[in-house]
């Protein structure tokens, strides 16, 4: 894989604004464009329409129809125009409106993107972002639902990220955008109108460094996308009954900081991961087994997982909620794990 190193950290001293996540994400995107005139934009209602969830209202209008490009209803087509269009200098961003949509593009992805670099011996790039949903509670059904982040996590060439923050979803934007490998970008559809501090300056986030979301002794939680913030509001619970529990983003699936998760469980002794995709062969079970090889002799329990319950996920309000990770399941799994 490619390696680059055009990331920095956020500055020191820093100018803060509360942005909703879909702002921040809109925000880097269009700093980008500015930035780079290579920098394009193409997918199913991404100018007039500004997407079906207003993330990108306004590109159009800065940037003109020929970098913010309206596609004909093909994700196979449009994606391989963008792979396409990588390869031969551009930085383009494609932009799928559902991730239940990556069925239909993962030839494109998994044996073209993220093949390129290595098949040519390194002589071509792909600096392609495609953007995605994930994340179930909208009462969208099956097909509009899922979370399928393990799919690319899966495939050598492809790196993936998953923000939970607005600061983190600019701050890795960026840094995917200017990345020379394909980026797979999720973004919980969710999590668009939550807000949080995200500062005026330039900054990037370096992709594969996690980070610790709230310090602790007892427990690790190990959370996924808007997961964390649901890892966050069951460690607030566990405080009151006296379990100090730790909370770490991995902010991208790959790379996957694995030291400092497992430096984290190290010193808890104890960890569960949470994620809202399927368990069965899915990004908590791999971060689980990272853990447990890393780990194995700090552990005074074993590793658990809480993910989505194995079933399409149902259009019904009430049981599309029971199968998804929620604060009262992680809450009570920690608190069996810690012996309360």
């Amino acid at each position: 894989m490619h390696e680059t190193t055009d990331t920095t950290d956020a500055p020191a001293v820093t100018v803060s604004r509360e942005l909703t996540f879909g702002e921040a994400v809109k925000e880097a995107i269009a700093e980008e464009m500015r930035r780079d005139e290579r920098v394009v934009l193409l997918g199913e209602d991404v100018a007039e329409a500004g997407t079906a969830f207003k993330v990108l209202t306004g590109l159009v209008q800065e940037f003109g129809p020929k970098r913010v490009v309206d596609t004909p209803i093909s994700e196979a087509g449009f994606t391989g125009i963008g792979v396409g269009a990588a390869m031969t200098g551009m930085r383009p961003i494609v932009d799928i409106m559902f991730g239940d949509f990556l069925a239909l593009v993962m030839d494109q992805l998994a044996n073209q993107a993220a093949k390129i670099h290595y098949m040519s011996g390194g002589k071509w790039r792909v600096p392609l972002v495609v953007r995605a949903t994930l994340g179930a509670s909208r009462r969208s059904a099956a097909q509009h639902s899922q979370s399928l982040h393990a799919w690319p996590s899966h495939i050598p060439g492809l790196k993936v990220v998953v923000p939970s923050t607005p600061y983190d979803a600019k701050g890795l934007m960026k840094s995917a955008i200017r990345d020379d490998n394909p980026v797979v970008f999720f973004e919980d559809k969710m999590q668009y109108k939550v807000k949080g501090d995200v500062p005026s300056e330039e900054y990037t986030i370096p992709l594969g460094v996690a980070e610790v979301k709230r310090e602790g002794r007892d427990i690790t939680i190990v959370a996924t996308s808007s997961m964390v913030q649901v890892a966050v509001g069951a460690a607030r619970m566990l405080e009151a009954i006296g379990i100090d529990a730790e909370v770490v983003d991995p902010r991208t699936t790959w790379p996957l900081d694995e030291k400092t998760i497992v430096d984290s469980v190290k010193k808890t002794s104890r960890a569960i991961v949470v994620d809202e995709g399927y368990g069965r062969y899915g990004v908590a079970s791999e971060i689980a087994s990272v853990i447990a090889e890393g780990a194995f002799y700090n552990l005074d329990a074993p590793v658990t997982r809480v993910a989505a319950m194995h079933v399409p996920i149902p259009f019904s309000p009430p049981l599309e909620d029971a199968t998804i990770p929620t604060e009262k399941a992680v809450f009570d799994t920690a608190k069996r794990l810690c012996g309360k």
